[in-house]
């Protein structure tokens, strides 16, 4: 058992709806079992796959409400995201029993924040739980056996399933099912998706072009669809937590590239499992790719899981002039290059001359526990 960053009696108050977000598979459900079962609360779980309840609390009165809360002090909708008119729902119940507390969680941010943002203004605390991070393993595990473990990362990813698998082609087996039957399939519910093959497709464009800058135009180009198609299916996909993206960051100078997005996957196994790609780390090319991948979302997990919240950039300019990441805090600059290989490289030059406070500081395989825990 991997301790989560979590613990949810911290956290879960009365007349709140804590609202948990996350890919499929992160142990989400875990997570609040382990919660339940050391509490002396009783409680009502249900899941908003069954028709039942999406019927019950699709009415959103105050009747369907109440029977559904009854006596419990604890209730838990897991994937709440599918239960039509579910903010208003929750809403409802909160409103007419703040002495309770209620635990929701959704795969897909899409979703259940368009469907609870407005109506549970002030009645919500929202968290994040991503696939295992190496902030997490730092609390058990010593520095050699993170670095032990490195490459099994890099190829196939951090999912919490994949830590009890024996033989690398157990892993492979996992990763390639969760891709396939979980994290597409949520994607794929949504009523504006047509057309399955293009959304693989843009995935397996993006898998390719890890680090690069991309626009919407020319994916839209490639794929034979139009831009607005492109960049609602981009928007998706960052709220169904299975990319995110970086703008380029600029202080208003004329050389600066601002117009272009870099994607990221937020597992590396998931990224490879697109491409078919499980081979050795000695017999791969883009060894650069699954570098920067891994860096940028274990990076991104240790800051939330902090509750440390920059803004994230890229940082070009015309002259191809570049650093892979730019973190902008309270008006205070940190520039992170990733190199696979230590280079000692410094800061570029135009970066130094018109950002002089800025911390710069190049992350490689010899220095990096430090950067993501």
């Amino acid at each position: 058992m991997i301790k989560r960053t979590y613990s949810l009696d911290k956290i879960i108050k009365k007349g709140k709806v804590l609202i948990i977000y996350g890919p499929r598979q992160v142990g989400k459900t875990t997570l609040i079992k382990e919660f339940i079962k050391n509490s002396k609360l009783t409680y009502r779980y249900d899941t908003g796959d069954g028709f039942q309840i999406q019927n019950e609390l699709s009415k959103c009165t105050y009747e369907s409400t109440d029977n559904h809360v009854g006596n419990y002090d604890l209730i838990i909708i897991d994937e709440a995201q599918k239960i039509p008119n579910i903010g208003n729902a929750l809403k409802l119940m909160v409103d007419s029993h703040p002495n309770k507390y209620f635990i929701a969680t959704g795969s897909s941010s899409f979703d259940l924040a368009n469907k609870t943002d407005e109506s549970l203004t002030g009645r919500k605390i929202v968290i994040k739980l991503f696939p295992i991070s190496y902030f997490e393993l730092s609390k058990t595990m010593a520095v050699s056996e993170m670095k032990n473990s490195l490459e099994k990362n890099l190829i196939y990813g951090s999912y919490p399933e994949l830590l009890m698998a024996k033989t690398n082609q157990e892993k492979e087996q996992i990763i390639r099912l969760l891709s396939d039957s979980y994290l597409i399939k949520d994607i794929l519910e949504f009523d504006r998706i047509k057309r399955a093959d293009v959304i693989m497709k843009l995935l397996k464009l993006l898998a390719f072009q890890i680090g690069s800058e991309v626009s919407a135009n020319e994916l839209g180009r490639s794929l034979g669809v139009d831009t607005k198609t492109i960049l609602y299916y981009l928007d998706l996909l960052e709220k169904s937590f299975v990319i995110f993206g970086l703008s380029g960051y600029s202080g208003n100078l004329r050389k600066e590239i601002t117009k272009m997005s870099k994607y990221y996957f937020y597992d590396n196994g998931i990224r490879n499992a697109l491409i078919l790609n499980f081979n050795r780390l000695e017999d791969r090319n883009d060894i650069g790719q699954l570098w920067e991948n891994f860096l940028m979302i274990e990076r991104r997990k240790r800051n939330e899981y902090k509750n440390a919240f920059p803004a994230y950039y890229f940082w070009r300019t015309y002259s191809k002039q570049e650093i892979d990441l730019i973190e902008e805090k309270q008006g205070f600059l940190s520039a992170y290059e990733f190199k696979w290989k230590a280079q000692k490289s410094s800061s570029p030059s135009e970066w130094r001359a018109n950002y002089k406070n800025s911390k710069y500081l190049e992350i490689n395989a010899d220095n990096y526990i430090n950067f993501i825990t």
